[in-house]
């Protein structure tokens, strides 16, 4: 195969490039999602039921602008009247429904003693009454609605809820889609019913994508509309699609801007440590022909970009120029050995000593990433597939589209490795050669000190610490958070016991024990706004003079209430048919130790204190979707790293043929793992869908340059005496210029706005570092005293 390939190099470039080129084409259905979808794995119960929720008690889709005048009061003239043309500008857009403030929302608690004889809610209204500043000051103070989610506690900021209709096909869709998803977590579904559920998830899919197109424009709209505004206000957006439209941002960004910072760094890299063009262009050639397929692979197979997966541009231009880095290596190492071979035949015998690792090498790669398919994880599993994919292609690349170019080009010139280099190599032979004690004991050190970090491992975290202080995203989100009653969304579903008499809607009994339960949850620290049926009793008792109205008058007033008030302020709390009311909270995000585990557990237990027993209720929605998701990191990280380990000694021992050696080599992976982890519970960096995929990523990439360095050493000691030295002194160029281009081009990350991003840069090159000091070090004493010259 290798002396075909170097006699016919044509042949394999003309595939390449009809390959590279179709490919290229299909890259353009490459897309990016940032749904929630992507988190969740088939049949997530936790997911379904949320979604059933969503049925059950139907909410609008809305955004909402907050809006803090810096040169007037909150409550004036200037400020209604800036509202007006905001609610008329707002209410062009085609898909708006309707723009509620604090202006056109019915003050209901001026009504009171009428709560019999309502009328018009309209009539109650800002628009339409003349109230004076101080009695709107009053009626919003403690208002059990309006507070905390059209006007602040403080009164310094109000904010406009836009509603945005709703697709028909969609939710109906939506609704066939949940229905079969439910009936699946029963038990397996036909394969008509499969085939149904692929079909409609297809359809809806499509709508999606479209409807995230016209959100995005939407936005766009929006930000230009209240930029005219913020001369002599502050105003922020948030909400669900405006979080999704940012992480959609960061995606792009990070895919195209630090794949391209990435790339120049390798140019800059490369030409310093080799100083020659062609060692710049080739490798450049082959990273991009590797993306470039890889990018239309997944295309054509749907794998779409999540956040998790953003960085894999970068990811993928550096296994393939690891490959090549070492392929590049030999052949300038036989080249100086051989003055007076052809490049055919340097180029063969490069593929002949050099195939074999990098093939190896690339398949435990290829472990590495495969170990994240069993995390359980949604976005983590794409993740792992697809770098098994583009490890594939960067095998392929390296070992056919590589040799094929370099047989088309004059051979190279004499190797000339910079001093830095040669000095840094042999001082670590030399640690390695006479000092094996010491680095074995520092060795057991930093693996000790790794695991005791580790063991301070967290998944605490915080959507909105995800973005960067200075971005807008994260003022806006902060700012919404503490000003209108926190961001993530939590529902408490409580079964209502049956009335003994049925024309009752629920039992007073019953509305005291939401009363209570109410009370205690809002009391709880990181909890935002709660509205539920408690705030329509509290209003209708304001109503009503301060008298509580009795079981009998809030059946009365529920069905009297004018229907649009009654979808406003009832329905989406209370389910007539279901017999199930909602609690509705909001968890604020930036509280100051926030523990989402401890919270729930808080939460359990407020609930059932009152008398509601574990069978009458359910905790569903996006908090508890992102505490289920965090509580499963640690197990997936334990699993992930057994697996992964387990693997790699297998692989090892079949490359190998020598448990000896296969423990050996094992051991740099393992304190490349521990320092990563040990760093980050040191430093109280908490495990999230990014930096859980650090260990898998680094031992995966890590793994190459042991492959190479116990290859070449196997070979060396043969020779006798010295095999440490001369493996550095060939390998040993190949792995600190890989490990130093992969540190480098991942800490560039460290200037994306997206945190997860940034650690994960950081953290990677950390692990890059270490793996590089302990296969230069740490495995070549281990080597030398259990491998010497002689050894079976």
């Amino acid at each position: 195969m290798i002396a075909w390939l170097t006699r016919h190099p044509w042949p394999v470039l003309l595939g390449f490039a009809a390959l590279t080129a179709a490919m290229g084409w299909q890259a353009q259905h490459f897309e990016l999602d940032a749904s929630a979808d992507t988190l969740l794995t088939e049949g997530n119960a936790l997911y379904v039921r949320s979604r059933q929720a969503g049925l059950e008690f139907p909410s609008e889709e809305f955004l909402l602008i907050a809006y803090a005048p810096t040169s007037w009061p909150l409550l004036s003239e200037r400020t209604l009247r800036d509202l007006e043309s905001l609610e008329v500008a707002l209410s062009q857009l085609e898909r708006v429904d309707a723009v509620r403030s604090i202006r056109n929302v019915p003050l209901l608690s001026q009504a009171r003693g009428q709560l019999g004889s309502l009328g018009d809610p309209a009539q109650w209204t800002l628009a339409q009454q003349d109230w004076a500043p101080e009695d709107l000051a009053k009626v919003f103070r403690g208002h059990p609605i309006y507070e905390d989610l059209l006007i602040n506690a403080d009164q310094t900021a109000t904010a406009l809820q836009v509603t945005f209709r709703t697709d028909p096909e969609h939710s109906a869709l939506d609704e066939q889609i949940i229905t079969l998803q439910a009936k699946q977590l029963d038990g397996a579904l036909s394969q008509p019913e499969q085939d149904k559920l692929a079909e409609l998830r297809s359809r809806a899919r499509t709508l999606r994508d479209q409807l995230q197109q016209t959100r995005n424009a939407e936005l766009d709209q929006i930000e230009q509309l209240i930029s005219e505004y913020e001369d002599d206000a502050e105003l922020y957006l948030g909400g669900g699609h405006v979080l999704g439209h940012e992480l959609l941002t960061i995606i792009r960004n990070d895919l195209l801007i630090f794949g391209a910072a990435i790339a120049a760094m390798i140019c800059v890299v490369l030409l310093l440590a080799f100083r020659a063009m062609r060692w710049v262009a080739l490798p450049i050639l082959c990273c991009l022909a590797s993306v470039l397929i890889t990018l239309g692979l997944f295309g054509t197979l749907e794998l779409r970009a999540t956040v998790i997966s953003a960085n894999f541009v970068a990811l993928q231009l550096i296994l393939t120029l690891a490959l090549v880095v070492h392929l590049i290596v030999q052949y300038r190492e036989e080249a100086d050995d051989d003055d007076g071979a052809d490049q055919r035949t340097l180029v063969t015998r490069t593929l002949q000593r050099k195939a074999t690792p990098v093939f190896q090498a690339g398949l435990t790669t290829s472990v590495g990433f495969a170990s994240l398919l069993i995390s359980g994880i949604a976005p983590v599993i794409a993740f792992g597939w697809m770098m098994v994919i583009a490890v594939g292609v960067s095998i392929l690349t390296s070992l056919l589209l590589f040799p094929a170019i370099l047989c088309l080009l004059r051979r190279g010139g004499t190797r000339q490795d910079l001093s830095i280099m040669r000095r840094t190599l042999d001082g670590m032979a030399a640690a390695a050669n006479r000092h094996g004690v010491v680095v074995g004991l520092i060795a057991v050190a930093v693996l000790v000190a790794g695991a005791i970090g580790s063991l301070r491992l967290n998944v605490e975290n915080s959507f909105i610490n995800y973005f960067r202080d200075s971005t807008a995203v994260h003022r806006s989100l902060a700012f919404i958070d503490r000003e209108f009653g926190g961001t993530t969304p939590l529902d408490i579903l409580v079964d209502v016991p049956e009335p003994a008499n049925s024309d009752l809607i629920m039992t007073a009994d019953f509305v005291q024990q939401l009363q209570r339960v109410q009370a205690d949850i809002n009391a709880l620290p990181p909890t935002g706004k709660v509205l539920s049926v408690v705030n329509f009793t509290e209003l209708a008792r304001y109503m009503n003079d301060g008298k509580p109205l009795t079981e009998y008058e809030l059946t009365a007033i529920y069905w009297l209430l004018d229907e649009s008030i009654r979808k406003e302020l009832v329905a989406s709390q209370f389910n007539a048919d279901t017999q199930r009311v909602r609690m509705n909270a909001r968890i604020q995000d930036t509280t100051e130790g926030l523990n989402r585990s401890e919270l729930v557990e808080q939460l359990r237990t407020t609930i059932e204190r009152h008398g509601v027993q574990p069978s009458q209720y359910e905790l569903v929605g996006l908090f508890m979707l992102y505490q289920d998701l965090l509580a499963r990191l640690f197990e997936s990280q334990i699993l992930t790293l057994g697996v992964v380990l387990a693997a790699l000694l297998l692989a090892f021992l079949v490359i190998f043929r020598s448990i000896r050696v296969a423990l050996i080599a094992i051991v740099p992976n393992i304190i490349s793992i521990a320092v990563v982890l040990g760093t980050m519970g040191w430093l109280g960096i908490a495990l999230d869908f990014m930096t859980i995929t650090i260990a898998a990523v680094a031992m995966g990439i890590a793994v190459d340059d042991t492959i190479h360095y116990v290859h070449r050493y196997l070979e060396e000691r043969d020779s006798g005496p010295g095999a440490v030295t001369r493996t550095h002194g060939s390998v040993g160029y190949a792995l600190l210029y890989t490990s130093l281009i992969i540190a480098l081009g991942f800490s560039l990350l460290a200037f994306s706005d997206f945190i997860p991003s940034v650690l994960f840069g950081l953290l990677t090159a950390l692990a890059m570092l270490t793996a590089l000091l302990s296969d230069l070090t740490v495995l070549p004493a281990l080597l030398k005293r259990c491998v010497p010259p002689g050894a079976d």
